[in-house]
This record gives structure tokens, C-alpha cells and sequence, in this order.
């Protein structure tokens, strides 16, 4: 069967073949993720819901959104797998996080109703006629806008906000344009990042030429990828968040950055007793009475 790559398998090959090599060739399992990966997760699953309630017609309070962040998170945080490298930072700094960039976007686009939602986590891919491999990847969101054109929104949980010069030439949102113009030629399609640190949005558009290119490139690389035989490590910063550092001949022996043993106790109950309850936006409705959204408590 003709090998399936993806944004994040392509950018792990490119960031260091050694750790593409573990990931994708031995498929070592991953023991530990970083947390700032770990956060992010719940950030987008927490989203995906509340766009799925929006759908229904239902629109939970900011309040339900951030108990869901909560409820998840003491459901599927384990301090044993979960990574923390940056010194200083604790479980509680990463809750409260999270809580922001949900806040953030809530209040931002409340009450939801400025586009129309097409796709949730929703899987594209294109296939490459001459080589049989595809290309795929799962889009947080597809939208209808306002005037016609579909967007392709993604989510970020990044602490810092790219240039547009590097946004313009950002490949992943670009690989999901391949595929989605295929269903839909002729309408505009616009790239929109969300930054929910900062409560910020940014769009980016590609020419038909620009994708053209792109689908070169990629296929350039992934020729590259299935005739290497070597994939050499290659050390970076990277390296502290890598899962497979203590394995790698290339980190053996180099001092590793703080990283803080993850406390037992649980993290929200401790954010919760340091912190009042946030407050709804002012704009917000009532707790909602519907029964079907009590699976958002």
C-alpha cells in the first residue's frame, strides 16, 4: 500500500531524521509527551465540542466551556507521561493556559454565528498520480464565510505570533488547500490562524501557481525521505522536548533542561482555590437548560 504522509511526519523528517527515523521507520512509542503538546490537545477538543454544540443551535456558557477544559484535563492528565521542560513553569501555570486561550476565543466570537461551519477535525488528503503515495491531514475547522469563500482555520496555542512573510510561506494550511480545491475549484479559499494566546487572527492566501509549486516541493522531499538510509540526528533545542532524547546517541551525555517531576495532586483543585471562578463574557446567555448540553458539565 502507497505510503500516506502528513504535514507533521514531513516537518519531523525535515527537523531531524534521527527522530523520523524512531517516530515513523521503528515506530518506537512515544512514553512521554511535552506539555505544552499535552495543552494544546485539550484546547482543541474542548473547541471542536463547543463548535459541534454550536451547530445544534445550542451555545454553552463560557463557564461550561471551561469546566469541559477542566473535566478533561483531570481525566486525561498523568504526571508520568507528561513532560514539563520549561524551568519555573508549574502544572498550574499550563491550566491556567489553557483557560486563557478558551477565554480568549470565546469572548472573541461569541456567539458564533459569523460563518458557517463546514468541516470539524475533518480529514483531507490528495494523492500524488505518479507515485501513488497521498498526502493527508486533519483540518480543525472548515468554514463558509460571509461572502462565499471557505477558510481553512487552525488553531494555535504558540506563544508567539509569525510574521506574515513567514505565514505567507507557511506549508501546512497550503497542503490542506491542495486537497480541498479539489472538492471545491472555484471558490476562494483563505488560511486563517487563530493565535489564542493573544486573541489574535491572521490570513494568508496561495495562488493556484503557489500551490502548484508546493506540490512540487513535496514531492521533492518525500523522494528524498525514501532514499535515505542514513537519517543522521541533528541536534537542536529541539532536542529537550524530543520523547526520544535519552534513546539518541546525538543527546547521550549532554545536559538535559529542567524538567519538573509532575505533582500527584490535582492540578485544577489547586488553580481553582488560588483563583475565583472566571465570569461569562457580558454578552453571554444564562446557564442553558437544554438537557442534551449536560454534556458539556
Amino acid at each position: 500500500m502507497p505510503p500516506v504522509y502528513s504535514h507533521s511526519r514531513l516537518a519531523c523528517f525535515e527537523d531531524c531524521p534521527k527522530r523520523f527515523h524512531y517516530r515513523y521507520i521503528l515506530k518506537v512509542p512515544a512514553e512521554t509527551q511535552s506539555i505544552e503538546g499535552f495543552v494544546g490537545k485539550q484546547v482543541h477538543e474542548v473547541l471542536e465540542r463547543l463548535h459541534r454544540f454550536v451547530q445544534q443551535g445550542l451555545v454553552p456558557s463560557l463557564d461550561k466551556v471551561l469546566l469541559r477544559f477542566r473535566a478533561m484535563w483531570e481525566e486525561s492528565y498523568d504526571p508520568d507521561q507528561v513532560r514539563i521542560v520549561r524551568e519555573g513553569h508549574s502544572v498550574e501555570h499550563y491550566v491556567d493556559f489553557g483557560e486563557r486561550c478558551l477565554r480568549q476565543f470565546y469572548r472573541l466570537h461569541y456567539p458564533f454565528d459569523a460563518d458557517e461551519t463546514l468541516g470539524l477535525e475533518e480529514r483531507i488528503q490528495y494523492r500524488d498520480p505518479e507515485h501513488g503515495w497521498r498526502v493527508q491531514g486533519f483540518v480543525d475547522r472548515i468554514v463558509r464565510a460571509r461572502d462565499g469563500s471557505i477558510e481553512i482555520q487552525d488553531y494555535k496555542t504558540s506563544r508567539r505570533i509569525p510574521s506574515q512573510k513567514r505565514l505567507d510561506a507557511d506549508r501546512q494550511l497550503a497542503l490542506y488547500q491542495i486537497a480541498l480545491r479539489e472538492k471545491h475549484p472555484d471558490t476562494p479559499i483563505r488560511l486563517v490562524w487563530h493565535y489564542l494566546t493573544f486573541g489574535a487572527t491572521r490570513v494568508s492566501t496561495r495562488t493556484p501557481d503557489q500551490l502548484d509549486a508546493l506540490r512540487a516541493e513535496i514531492a521533492d522531499l518525500i523522494q528524498r525521505i525514501e532514499s535515505e538510509e542514513r537519517f543522521e540526528a541533528r541536534p537542536s533545542a529541539l532536542c529537550d522536548w524530543c520523547e526520544y532524547r535519552d534513546a539518541c546517541p546525538a543527546a547521550r551525555g549532554k545536559p538535559k533542561a529542567a524538567v519538573e517531576p509532575a505533582a500527584a495532586q490535582p492540578a485544577i483543585a489547586r488553580a481553582a482555590a488560588r483563583s475565583p471562578a472566571p465570569k461569562p463574557a457580558p454578552a453571554a446567555p444564562a446557564e442553558p437548560s437544554a438537557p442534551s448540553q449536560m454534556d458539556l458539565l
